[in-house]
Order: structure tokens, then C-alpha cells, then sequence
């Protein structure tokens, strides 16, 4: 039986000829990824453990990114922590204020992760880097920790599900709405410990940042992991990044699925996840009349510089609505300045939006837009449980960008 591309991915790092699901093996890592809430963790169970240094210090990455700059005395504790220990350990690639971005976004930038390598991060969004052809999952502190010292890792080998995506999206139809219509369809639990394999025609037609957006989410659906093969997309969004070539693989025609999704871009809407589950989704025609009070328009998931664009080009001579906060957070430092270069950043201000140095803070509810009681938001974000921005009877729904932005002109969740 032939074996999935992230199968084949994970035999060649585990040093074996093949694997199968289900299979339980050990495999050597290309980099571990810690931020400033799940590092510190990490390092304390490293130092319980007796154990210093690390595997390699160009293999391991410390993001701070999730309340930095510090917004109060525990924060800046973690952080200090973490700082005081990449500067024992030599860590090569420690990112703190003024070099640090959102960390999903961040290290491909950096040319951290190409294609075959495999990714451990104690951040369950790891998975973003399967848009780069690379095998990369959530793990806990301790896995991290583990990681660090031993640059291993073990693995029980997913199943996969196939998800065959077909033909062009439609004007104003990003990654957002791809992953959301996913998830809509097999449930938050449909892909538990699986792997989503995206291929069909139809990838050639989605440009990185839509496969950032996709794979990121695919914890959302409960995938180990959700992946892309690597392809001429991918070679030059890492052109000038990194020297590494990467390996490209590929699922064999006679590779085992558990089952296949197929999706038609062009028949998508743009979509939205009610609360409080990301499968909770409705096309926005079905949306009906919802005032909201706040507008989130960044994160791991859509704080590339093409959502930004998206959101100024609907924003652009209007003005946010009376009530509503827009709050627009950049991912990287890079893609502030690209901002800044094209204009974008002055659309949003003019429209009345606030714009945030990089930062994960709203979108687990740290700071920047913490919200009220029964206040609504609409987030560009990848997560709607209750109590996740704010407080409990607060209300999230997630959506594009492009809906987004609509909705803060409007003052309701639409697209105009």
C-alpha cells in the first residue's frame, strides 16, 4: 500500500522505509517553536529534569509574540524568562520586540520551514507551515521540552483525509471561506488526529497566504496536521528567504484516505462561523440582521499582507460605523511596512481603525480588544468558544477579511 505526503514525510524522518497509520514511531525534528506563554513551561521542565542546553540552537525558535510588548507583571515574567534562557542557550532565533511578529507568520517569513521538514510547536496553530509542504503539528510544553533537548520527537501516524479542491475562487473568496466551508461540512471533530491533505486542481489557483490561512485552521477541524505539496507557489514565496532546497514529496497514487471532501471554490460564499464552534457556518446571505460592537482584523490566520489589502480596498473612502472599534494588527514587522509602503495603513486610520504592533492578543482574549459583557466581534481570527475574547456572553463570528471590513463600515456582520 502506497503511503499519504505526510506519511512519507514522517518514515523519512523517523529512518524508516515506511509507515502506516496507526503506526507509533520516533522521529528527529527540524525545528521546535515555543512562544511566551508555552515556552517558559518548557524551559521549567527542562530545568526539573536536570537537563541543559539544547539539541541545537538553530533548530530551535522562541516567539514572543502572544503579550508582548508585556502588558503587565506576568507577562513580562514569562517573557523574561524565556529571554534569560535563549541568551544562556545561544538560541539563534529568538524574536522579542521590534524583531518578533505572530509566530505563524513570523518563521516562514524567516525561511524557517521548507518543504519535507518536520515541525513540533507548543502552539496548536504549528500546523500553518503544511502550506509549505512541511509536516508540522501542535505538541504540549513538556513535548516541546522533550524536543529541545533531544531534537526528537514521537508520533502515532495519522490517517488522512483527502481534500480534492477544484477550479478558481470567486471575487472576494480567500482561504478564510475555503476552511470555514471545511470545517462546516465534517464538524470540528471530522478530521480528529487526521491529516488534511489539500490537492486538486484548484491549489494552483490559492497564492500562499491562502494556504497559510487553510492549514492554519485545520486544528480547528481536530487535524493532527493539514498540508500542501510543495509547488512553484511555494518555491517563490521561499525565494530570497532561505538557502535550503527542502524535499518535495509526494502521495502515492495508491496512498489509503479515510475518506475524500471535494470542493468547488468557484460555488463558495463568502462564510462565517456563528458562535461558539468554527463549525457553526453560514454563508453571509444567510447571515440575517447582527449589530456587532468590535472588528478584528489580523492574527496567525489573516494577518498576511494580501488580508490587509482586502481590507483597505473595502474600506478605502468609507469610514468605520458609529459604535464599532476596528482594530487591524499586522502579523510580521515585514508586513507593517509593506503596509505602510502601499498606503494601507493610512486607509485604515482615515476609515477610523486603530493599527497594532504585531501581536496574537486579542485573539485569546490577552489585550488589544478584550470584550465586554454581550458585546459581538467580528474576528478574522480561528477561534469563536465561549469566553475566548472576552467575557462568557460575549460572541465571535469569524470570517474573511473582506467580511470583516464590510461589517466595521456597516456596523453589522455583511458584505457590501
Amino acid at each position: 500500500m502506497g503511503m499519504t505526503l505526510s506519511q512519507k514525510i514522517l518514515a523519512d524522518k523517523a529512518g524508516l522505509r515506511e509507515v502506516c497509520a496507526g503506526q507509533l514511531i520516533t522521529a528527529k525534528l527540524d525545528l521546535v517553536l515555543g512562544n511566551d506563554i508555552t515556552s517558559p513551561v518548557a524551559i521549567g521542565e527542562l530545568e526539573k529534569a536536570g537537563k541543559s542546553g539544547v539539541f541545537d540552537n538553530n533548530k530551535v525558535a522562541l516567539v514572543m509574540d502572544h503579550f508582548v510588548p508585556n502588558k503587565d507583571i506576568k507577562s513580562a515574567q514569562q517573557c523574561k524568562k524565556c529571554r534569560d534562557f535563549a541568551y544562556k542557550e545561544n538560541i539563534t532565533h529568538f524574536y522579542d520586540v521590534g524583531q518578533m511578529g505572530i509566530e505563524h507568520a513570523l518563521l516562514p517569513e524567516k525561511g524557517l520551514v521548507v518543504a519535507g521538514d518536520l515541525v513540533i510547536g507548543a502552539d496548536s496553530h504549528t500546523c500553518t507551515y503544511g502550506a509549505l509542504g512541511a509536516f508540522a503539528t501542535g505538541v504540549g510544553s513538556t513535548d516541546m521540552a522533550y524536543g529541545m533537548a533531544s531534537g526528537t520527537a514521537w508520533f502515532k501516524v495519522p490517517q488522512a483525509i483527502k481534500v480534492v479542491l477544484k477550479g478558481k475562487k470567486a471575487p472576494h473568496i480567500c482561504g478564510k471561506d475555503v476552511i470555514l466551508h471545511l470545517i462546516g461540512k465534517i464538524g470540528v471533530s471530522g478530521a480528529l488526529y487526521k491529516s488534511l491533505e489539500f490537492t486538486g486542481d484548484g491549489c494552483k489557483n490559492l497564492d500562499i497566504d491562502d494556504r497559510f490561512t487553510i492549514c492554519n485552521m485545520a486544528i480547528e477541524a481536530g487535524a493532527k496536521n493539514g498540508i500542501f505539496a510543495a509547488d512553484e507557489i511555494t518555491a517563490d514565496y521561499l525565494k530570497g528567504r532561505t538557502t535550503r532546497a527542502g524535499k518535495v514529496y509526494r502521495a502515492d497514487n495508491d496512498a489509503e484516505y479515510e475518506r475524500t471532501v471535494e470542493i468547488e471554490l468557484s460555488s463558495l460564499k463568502p462564510t462565517v462561523a456563528f458562535p461558539h464552534l468554527p463549525e457553526n457556518t453560514r454563508t453571509i446571505d444567510e447571515a440575517g440582521e447582527i449589530k456587532i460592537d468590535q472588528v478584528v482584523i489580523g492574527s496567525c490566520t489573516n494577518g498576511h499582507i494580501s488580508d490587509l489589502r482586502a481590507a483597505a480596498e473595502v474600506l478605502r473612502g468609507r469610514k468605520v460605523a458609529r459604535g464599532v472599534r476596528a482594530i487591524v494588527i499586522p502579523a510580521t514587522n515585514e508586513i507593517y511596512l509593506q503596509a505602510i509602503k502601499e498606503g494601507l495603513i493610512e486607509t485604515f486610520i482615515n476609515a477610523g481603525a486603530v493599527v497594532s504592533t504585531p501581536t496574537c492578543g486579542p485573539c485569546l482574549g490577552g489585550y488589544m480588544g478584550i470584550l465586554a459583557e454581550g458585546e459581538r466581534c467580528v474576528a478574522t481570527t480561528n477561534r469563536n468558544f465561549v469566553g475566548r475574547m472576552g467575557h462568557i456572553s460575549s460572541e465571535i463570528y469569524l470570517a474573511s477579511p473582506y467580511v470583516a471590513a464590510s461589517s466595521a463600515a456597516l456596523g453589522k456582520l455583511g458584505a457590501i
